[in-house]
């Protein structure tokens, strides 16, 4: 079994819900269990959350782009903004680091992208964007 999808959508923070839903969606057929729907929604949130915040500084006029597909072993994710990038982007996967610390952000994103996938890994050019990409394992029940 195999399949792919790919969606845009602007850089609004109400958009994050619907990443959530077309991430669950195309996943449905694969009859998972709801601990890991619910990690992938988190993880889909986390990482488009980025993109909005980080990537576009909230701009709505920008573009978020959201790639998935999977076989019968494991589910892939990529989420792209072509925003500011990230210079350090070690640092920027540490617990509890944020670019916006006159905000409340836990600075926890990739933090919970790593705990909940089975890999992860973050591409970045300063001024050129951000992409994501996530790996879960699954197993049908």
């Amino acid at each position: 079994m195999h399949n792919e999808m790919k969606t845009s959508f602007l850089a609004k923070p109400e958009n994050v819900i619907y990443a959530r839903t077309i991430a669950v969606g195309f996943l449905l057929n694969l009859n998972l269990e709801m601990g890991v729907l619910n990690e992938i929604k988190t993880v889909i949130s986390e990482a488009v959350t980025n993109a909005i915040v980080h990537g576009y500084g909230s701009d709505p006029s920008e573009w978020v782009h959201l790639n998935m597909k999977y076989d019968d072993e494991a589910i892939e994710m990529e989420v792209i903004d072509h925003g500011i990038g990230i210079e350090d982007v070690e640092k920027a996967k540490e617990p509890l680091y944020s670019t916006k610390v006159d905000e409340e952000r836990a600075g926890l994103g990739f933090t919970i992208m790593e705990v909940f996938t089975d890999w992860l890994d973050v591409f970045s050019t300063p001024g050129m964007g951000t992409t994501v990409k996530m790996k879960k394992k699954y197993y049908v029940r």
